[in-house]
Formats: structure tokens, sequence, C-alpha cells
């Protein structure tokens, strides 16, 4: 017999530290986590329950053998009764099959052998009454109620179709099973809350087959089962109990520990934030806005290793990065460097330019941007301005889907943008002959693209930077390439403000036809924060610097999150065997 209590104990900083991420719930909003080791130790407990290492056996129990006997007999006068049909009779279980030891008193057999997989009965949501008196099941639980029931004792009810396999179990002397699930009412020598531990040992989530998965009953029929005398039944389960409370305690603690120390992120990541922007050169407020930030940073910097040891707290830490980058709060200004109203002096100059060589065409003046929608304040030197005053936005052409074939001159289209970069698993070319009508939505290396239909996805935006590999390729309608009017704006400063949430938050997608989209008329009034070519470049070197620092911290957590699982499996195979 195993300790699990004390196994539990000596080992809890094993079960707590081994996570996984399971899933993201969007962009901005944490990830959903798997306590994998304490998931693994529930696992555990009840593999050692059916193994019969969980209790100490008792010689004076009636033996299981008994227990078979007087399940054959029951079986026998149901099937007399005709209230159960009469099954072909199962194979003998092979060598191969006996996984382990049996402890003393206890026996195995097939599955058929000692329940019954009864078909649910089809209730169409209308005919149930809802009046609360019976549950009534699905494949996954319950999902209404009806005045009586189709099953008239307490049961397993175990999934069918759909959630092949899936369990749940009714304490209640009646129930509605549904044509989508089994019901299965353990024989009178078998405690029902040990049938149902017992059950999620058995992998019947994995028999499901096909495209809409269906748990097979001959299938489960041939499944293995250990059968421990009635007394020792009713001990596992007390046990199982006690050291299931002793999990959820664990899960809760740790949960706990993972809340606040997110908490903890939140705060201290949100102090950067919040930090006082620098005013003019040399004020009192500009000195005390670089202080507070240097010592909020500072805070940070030196604990590293205890802060971000979840990938959601990375991820916070990135965005943090980009959002400081854009606010001006990421490297020192100079002096030196040109103001951000001699910038649009220069663009005021070359779009004057650009239309005297009708090259674009004039265009009416934005309004000013008022304070209300100036989302945070900018250092000296730098300005907002309007993302129209500094880009034209051209929309890609609508290419004829009868034009389209596998090899020629590829079109950009929605679906290849992903967050940042081209994706092109699915291709569409038009003949290279054809192409060169449409200069004008030829993109080159460096261009910068946005999605128009479908603009969010859970990690943010889809825009894409045009890298030489994506060459040649034309611009499809419902997309729009950012297109300087100076080159005051580096690209990649633009890439960075464009995975920024301070972009993200300010993006209002509409609806057509019920697909989200966004305009490039609502782009060209988003207010964007503008400093200096040199800052710019300054600003980008950094956030790369500090997005390769981030991108160890990942991996060094993927490893240590590998080690951690690795080290729960080898604990969990030495206590079993």
């Amino acid at each position: 017999m195993v300790d699990a209590q004390q196994l539990i104990t000596d080992n809890i900083d094993v079960w707590t530290s081994a996570i996984k991420k399971r899933n993201a719930t969007g962009r901005g909003s944490s990830k959903k986590i798997e306590l994998s080791g304490i998931k693994k130790l529930r696992e555990l407990i009840l593999e050692l329950a059916v193994r019969g290492k969980l209790v100490p056996q008792d010689a004076s129990d009636e033996p299981a053998s008994v227990l078979l006997e007087r399940i054959a007999e029951e079986k026998a006068q149901l099937i007399a009764d005709k209230k159960i049909k009469k099954t072909k009779v199962l194979p003998e279980i092979t060598d191969e099959e006996e996984l382990f030891e049996l402890p003393y008193g206890w026996e195995k057999t097939r599955f058929g052998n000692v329940y019954v997989l009864e078909y649910g009965d089809n209730l169409p949501k209308p005919k149930r009454s809802n009046s609360g008196e019976y549950n009534v099941y699905g494949s996954n639980g319950v999902v209404g109620s009806h005045n009586h029931p189709s099953v008239q004792k307490p049961c397993i009810v175990i999934g069918r179709k759909g959630s092949a396999g899936a369990l749940n179990l009714c304490n209640e002397n009646g129930c509605w099973v549904t044509d989508v699930a089994y019901s299965v009412v353990p024989p009178s020598v078998i405690n029902l809350n040990f049938a149902f531990l017992q059950f999620h040992t058995f992998g019947l989530d994995t028999l499901g087959k096909g495209i809409k998965p269906g748990l097979n009953r001959n299938e489960a029929n041939l499944v293995v089962v250990t059968i421990p005398p009635l007394a020792e039944q009713h001990r596992i389960v007390a046990k199982v109990d006690e050291l299931m409370a002793l999990c959820d305690q664990l899960e809760q603690q740790t949960e706990q520990s993972l809340s606040a120390q997110q908490t903890l992120v939140e705060v201290l990541l949100g102090s950067l934030l919040l930090s006082p922007s620098k005013s003019a050169e040399g004020s009192a407020t500009e000195s005390k806005g670089v202080n507070d930030f240097q010592a909020s940073w500072q805070r940070i910097v030196e604990h590293f290793d205890v802060l971000f040891t979840t990938e959601h707290s990375i991820e916070q830490l990135k965005q943090t990065i980009l959002q400081l980058a854009v606010m001006g709060k990421l490297v020192p200004q100079n002096s030196n460097d040109e103001s951000a109203s001699v910038l649009l002096e220069k663009i005021a100059k070359e779009k004057a330019q650009l239309i005297a060589d009708k090259k674009i065409k004039k265009q009416k003046q934005l309004p000013e941007i008022t304070d209300e929608e100036k989302p945070f304040g900018l250092p000296r030197n730098w300005d907002w301005v309007r993302l129209g005053d500094v880009y034209r936005f051209l929309n890609g052409f609508a290419f004829k889907s009868e034009w389209f074939q596998e090899q020629g001159t590829k079109l950009l289209r929605n679906i290849n943008i992903a967050h940042g970069e081209t994706k092109w698993l699915e291709t569409a070319c038009i003949p290279k002959t054809m192409a060169d009508e449409y200069s004008r939505f030829e993109l080159e290396a460096g261009d910068i693209v946005i999605s128009l239909d479908r603009p969010i996805i859970n990690t943010g935006l889809k825009y894409a930077v045009i890298q030489t590999t994506d060459l040649p390729c034309l611009l499809l309608q419902r997309v729009a390439k950012f297109h300087s009017l100076a080159d005051i704006v580096t690209p990649a400063f633009l890439s960075r403000w464009l995975e920024s949430d301070l972009f993200m938050n300010s993006i209002d997608p509409g609806r057509s036809n019920g697909v989200p989209h966004i305009s490039t008329k609502q782009l060209e009034m988003m207010p964007f924060p503008l400093c200096s070519s040199n800052e710019q470049q300054r600003i980008v070197a950094k956030v790369d610097e500090l997005m390769a620092l981030c991108k160890q911290l990942k991996a060094r957590l993927t490893d240590s999150q590998t080690t951690q699982l690795h080290l729960v499996d080898a604990v969990v195979e030495n206590a079993i065997n």
C-alpha cells in the first residue's frame, strides 16, 4: 500500500509547480492555465485506488470472487425478467492484459460482465416539463429537467455521442438520460461512488470513433476492470474523498498564489505607465518623472526571476514595453533632436509638392486633435498628429476570382495577414502578364499593410510587414497599405505602435453583414504620437533589446515547465510501480 498522504505532502512543490498554458481568452486578457501537477495527482490517486494501493486489505472482507457470483446471478435474473438482453460471452483476459498483480481478495473481469450500458431515451427540449423534479442528462451533463424519470435509481451517465465518454453522477432516485448518452446502474454489490471513480480510469473518452465521436458498447464491454471486496470499496471511496479534498486545498492555494503574483505584476508594470511624463527640460516635473520611472523600473529589474514566471506575465511585460515606447518613456530624449513641429512643417511642404506635381489629390484638412482624444501626455519635442497627416492609405484592387490561378503573381488577401507577418498557406495568383496592368497595387519590401475585414484576432491586430520573400505580390481589396507622405516615421516605429495596446484600444470595428471591419477613414482620424527619426531609431533598438530579454524569459519558462512536468511523471511512475 502507498501512503498517499505522505506522497502528497513530501512532494507538494512538485504538484504545485507543474503548470502549463491551456489557451488564450483573447488579446490583453489572462491565459487559462492548467495546474498539471495537481491534475496528475488526482489521476494518481484514482489509479492507486483501482490498483488496491490506497487502503490496506482486510482478510475478513468477503472476497470479490463471491461478488462476481452475485453479479452473475443478478444479471441472469434481469435477463429472465426481460429487463436487459442477453449478450454474447466475453473473451477471457489475456496475459498481455494482466498489467499488475491483484491485491488479496480482488478479482479482474471484463466491463461487460459487471456493468450494463443502457441507451438513453430521446426527449426533445419542447417535450421537457422543466419542472425541476428529475434532471435531464445529455452527453456532458444536465440539460434541463422533467416530471418523470427514464432511469429510476441513482446511476452513472456516460456520454455516447458528442462528448463521448464524459462522466456524470446522478445520486438522486431517478433522472432522464437522453439518447446521446448511456446510463449505468451498478449491481447491488458495487458501491456507486466507487464505480464512478473507477470509470474515470477506463479511458472511455478515448474509445469514441468517427467525425462525431461515439462510444461503442462492444468496445466498452471489453475493458478490463478490477473488483475489490465491497467493504474495501467503501474504504477506498472515503480515502479518495479525503485526498481529493486535500487536492482542492492545494489547487485553491496555488491559484491564490498565482493570482497574487499576477496582481503584483500588474501593479508594478502599471506604475511604469502611470509615472508622470516629462515636461520642459530641466523642470522639477521632468526630474520627478524620470526619478519615479527609474525607481519603478529598478524594482522590476531586481525581481525579474520572481515576477515573470508565467506566459501571461511575460506577455504583459512585452505589452508594457511597447506602450512605454510609444509614450516616449523608454529612452531619454535628446535636446538636439528635431521637434515634432519641425517634422510637421516638412510633411506640409512634401504634401504641397506632391499635390503640385499631381501625384496626390488635395484632401480636406483633418480636424485638430482635441484634449479628450489624447490618451496620455507626451514628452517635450513630441506631438500628436492624425495618422492621415502622415500617411495616405491605398486600398487593394477588387481582382476578380475568375482570374485566380495557382501560379503567377501572388495576391495579398486578408487570410494571408497574421500578427505582424504574412502567411501563404492559401495562395491566389493572377497571370504575370496581367500583373503589369496593376503596378499601382504592387507591394515592396518594408511596406506595412493592414486587414480591413476581420482586423482583430485573439493575439491582436492583423497587419504585416512585407518581406522580400513575399514578392512579387499585389494588394487585394479589403487590405490597405500605409503610404508615407514623407519619410519621417520609420516602418519599424510604426510597426511597434501597431503592436501596442494603445493602438488596439483605439480601434472600434464596425460590422458589415456580421463581419467586423475597419475603414481607412478610421485610420486617418487616429491620433499618432510623433517624435524625431533619431528618437524613433533609439526606441526601436531598445524595444528589440528588451523583446530579446522577454524571449529568453519565455525560453527559460518553457524549459522549467518541461522539467517540472517530467518530475511529476517520475513521481507518478515511481508511486505506481
